[in-house]
């Protein structure tokens, strides 16, 4: 019989953290593969079209990393108020970026927005039923 070790609760919500931040770095990527992207990136004519837009995606992006290592270093109280706060933040913002996407060539956005919605609803899930001593 295979040992299958309790896992604890701060390195589950980093691990899920680390992993919401992969879909949406992949999501981007892929996105350069649709048509008519690259054009807009060289024109300037795209979503990320101004400096503001550019610094409210990194916050976005970093709020997701920077939350894998919080996971781990923040004491117990403030990591599940932050993880259900950002968890159910980026849940909404999620299943809004998957229902605006309905061109054929954003099927991948929405595959990715509903594995990132399931991923950031866990996060809230696993905070929320933080074990108590």
């Amino acid at each position: 019989m295979l040992e299958n070790s309790k896992i604890n609760i701060k390195i589950k919500l980093a691990a899920l953290w680390a992993s919401v931040t992969l879909c949406y770095l992949y999501g981007d990527y892929f996105e350069l593969y649709t048509p008519d992207k690259v054009n807009s990136l060289i024109t300037g004519e795209n979503t990320l079209d101004s400096p503001i837009k550019l610094l409210i995606a990194s916050v976005i992006l970093a709020i997701s990393s920077v939350m894998v290592a919080a996971s781990v270093i923040l004491k117990a109280k403030i990591n599940r108020i932050l993880n259900i706060v950002f968890g159910v933040l980026f849940t909404l913002m999620t299943v809004l970026v998957g229902i605006y996407s309905t061109n054929e060539w954003y099927l991948f956005y929405v595959f990715l927005a509903i594995l990132e919605s399931i991923i950031t609803a866990l996060i809230v899930w696993y905070a929320w039923k933080w074990p108590r001593e």
